[in-house]
């Protein structure tokens, strides 16, 4: 089998894949914030992780997958100052920081669900491991790496001789960028805080603070009541569950200079031991002009607006990001997600054709139909750093050749295992004829478009030519009566 090659952002180039105990691999991917919704260019990351996912285990390694809930500790601004995001969601919408958490939560695992892409092996929160948190900031505080100000316990980033191994910046670049975030009390600009005191708290001391309003999330710690800052909550957790197989840690490229830096920073200074062996990071989505897409920007769409009101199936938007590489921008419009749509339905509608032939191959699992020529040119396609792109591409040479129908069928299967696109689940839709999907589609857009009018007049339609119509918030189906 041809080696698994992936792009190392430690190392700049791509390197064979060899996890620390085989076949076994531990994969850590950051998580959501969970004070809004994620939009559909968080969402890139996670497809790209679960592409990642995939093809480890097509190469027959077994997974243990940790993600992480970051419901504590992420500031407004990403160096330690403003308010932090949760309680500021809290204000935003009346509601206790735990209910946001819990509501925004399971929103994303929606989102996944929506995408097809598979869980995590474990799931955990920030604030279930406070005490996880606590003792590794005490373990850095016992090796001298930390510092107390007025508003929290620092790292002090000065003691780490290689902090920028991870960006490649010079340590002036990273200190000007952060200085966009003052501290005057901080003793270099990339310090980062561990520890942040609870203002609540601190009024007892700084009578300036009396008055100052409770944090809904605060803990008890060595250093005084407070939270934990928001890098140490990914060191705590991954070190918890993956220490023997640090393989692989993975998230978007703006986690680079700042968070998985910091992470490193803080987990190879008190472990004295490599932390993570693979660093691995997608490329932004970007709109129009080439910004990409930001809820500080407000310029974001999630899988609800941008997918399912408009009548599309988010697997469309799965199909879309498959066909850019993870480490290039992709650019988002309508126009490119109704082409991808349009991709999309014509490889199921080509995937039907070849089970219409012979009823058995609609749910034939049968691995001796797959063609290993085609197989091995996939493998080889996918194992070049995620190659999803060249992979559609050897797809479509599979669906137009000479080879049989079962073949084909049973090939593009296989295929999907990395893909992840409900090939199989696609020719379900088979009994319906192409004027009533075509139907379908129309009367789905015009829901979206808020014109019941014209819904009513589509089912109408669809009925008299003898189906049933089933309306769900978010679905339609549509059955032969």
């Amino acid at each position: 089998m041809t080696d698994l090659k992936l792009y190392n952002s430690l190392s700049l180039q791509k390197e064979t894949f060899v996890p620390l105990d085989a076949p076994i691999v531990g994969l850590y991917t950051c998580g959501p914030t969970v004070y809004n919704f994620a939009h559909i260019g968080n969402l890139r990351t996670y497809i790209f992780e679960d592409v990642l996912k995939r093809v480890l285990a097509y190469n027959g390694f077994e997974i243990n997958h940790v993600m992480n809930i970051t419901d504590v500790g992420h500031l407004t601004g990403d160096m330690d100052m403003g308010e932090d995001k949760l309680e500021l969601g809290a204000k935003r919408e009346g509601k206790s920081a735990w209910e946001i958490a819990d509501f925004y939560t399971q929103a994303f695992k929606q989102d996944l669900q929506s995408l097809n892409i598979i869980e995590p092996s474990i799931w955990c929160k920030a604030t279930d491991n406070i005490n996880e948190q606590i003792y590794l900031i005490s373990e850095l505080e016992s090796k001298g790496y930390t510092y107390r100000i007025s508003d929290g316990l620092y790292f002090d980033t000065s003691k780490v001789k290689e902090y920028n191994k991870l960006s490649h910046l010079p340590l002036e670049d990273l200190r000007e960028g952060a200085r966009v975030e003052k501290n005057e009390e901080k003793r270099n600009a990339t310090d980062f805080a561990l520890w942040k005191f609870s203002a609540f708290a601190k009024a007892t001391v700084d009578k300036s603070l009396v008055g100052a309003e409770r944090r809904q999330m605060e803990w008890d710690s060595p250093w005084g009541v407070g939270f934990p800052g928001w890098h140490i909550e990914c060191s705590a957790m991954s070190l918890k569950y993956l220490y023997e197989r640090l393989d692989i840690h993975c998230g978007g490229i703006d986690h680079i200079n700042i968070h998985h830096t910091n992470e490193i920073a803080q987990s190879e200074s008190a472990t004295g031991q490599k932390f993570f062996n693979y660093w691995m990071h997608g490329a932004f989505l970007n709109i129009a002009g080439g910004k990409k897409m930001a809820k500080s920007e407000g310029n974001f769409l999630t899988v609800q607006n941008a997918l399912l009101d408009q009548g599309i199936n988010p697997l469309a938007y799965r199909y879309a990001c498959l066909q850019t590489h993870y480490r290039k921008p992709m650019e988002y419009s309508k126009d490119s997600l109704r082409s991808a749509e349009n991709g999309l339905n014509h490889l199921y509608n080509q995937i039907r054709q070849f089970s219409a032939s012979n009823n058995k191959l609609a749910s034939m699992t049968d691995e001796t139909a797959v063609n290993e020529i085609f197989r091995s040119r996939f493998i080889e396609v996918i194992n070049d750093d995620l190659n999803t792109a060249q992979a559609l591409a050897l797809l479509q040479e599979l669906l137009k050749s000479s080879l049989s129908d079962e073949e084909k069928l049973a090939t593009a299967l296989d295929f999907d295992q990395v893909f992840g696109l409900k090939l199989a689940e696609s020719l379900r839709g088979e009994e319906l004829p192409v004027e009533i999907q075509e139907l379908k589609v129309e009367r789905m857009r015009a829901r979206a478009d808020k014109d019941w009018t014209q819904s009513d007049k589509l089912r109408q339609q669809i009925e008299s030519l003898g189906y049933t119509v089933e309306d769900g918030k978010d679905t339609m189906i549509v059955t032969e009566k």
